[in-house]
């Protein structure tokens, strides 16, 4: 399978940079998954988790409460105002879920948006 760049990037600066199989982002219409060679496309982000799926066939949930994305060919470059990674050691999880439901529940999205948000946190937070 092809490899895409993907970038996520904060007022902080780059949080994420590799080269990723296949990324699901919460778009203002509804999710949507971006693989390599996808057509160009510029979309507004929603409150939610950007789901990726690594080249080494691990996954990585990042919350974030909103922002842009901008896909080319062989890029994908998000834009958002916060966001909180939810992978690493298990004593940072507890901590990493907790800021993300607190960053998702401080957007002015739509109740539903943050309830369906909060779930998907919920349930990476079990899988761990």
């Amino acid at each position: 399978m092809e490899l895409m760049k993907l970038e996520i990037v904060t007022p902080n600066g780059v949080i994420f940079d590799a080269e990723v199989k296949q990324v699901t982002l919460p778009g203002s219409e509804g999710e949507f998954g971006v693989l390599a060679n996808h057509a160009t496309l510029v979309s507004l982000l929603d409150t939610g988790v950007i789901v990726i799926d690594n080249a080494d066939g691990s996954e990585v949930a990042v919350a974030i409460n909103s922002g842009y994305v901008k896909v080319d060919e062989e890029k994908t470059t998000c834009i958002v105002d916060g966001a909180v990674a939810l992978s690493g050691a298990d004593s940072d999880i507890a901590q990493a879920l907790e800021a993300a439901k607190e960053l998702l529940k401080s957007t002015e999205s739509s109740s539903t948006a943050i309830a369906a948000a909060v779930s998907k946190v919920e349930q990476i937070g079990k899988s761990f």
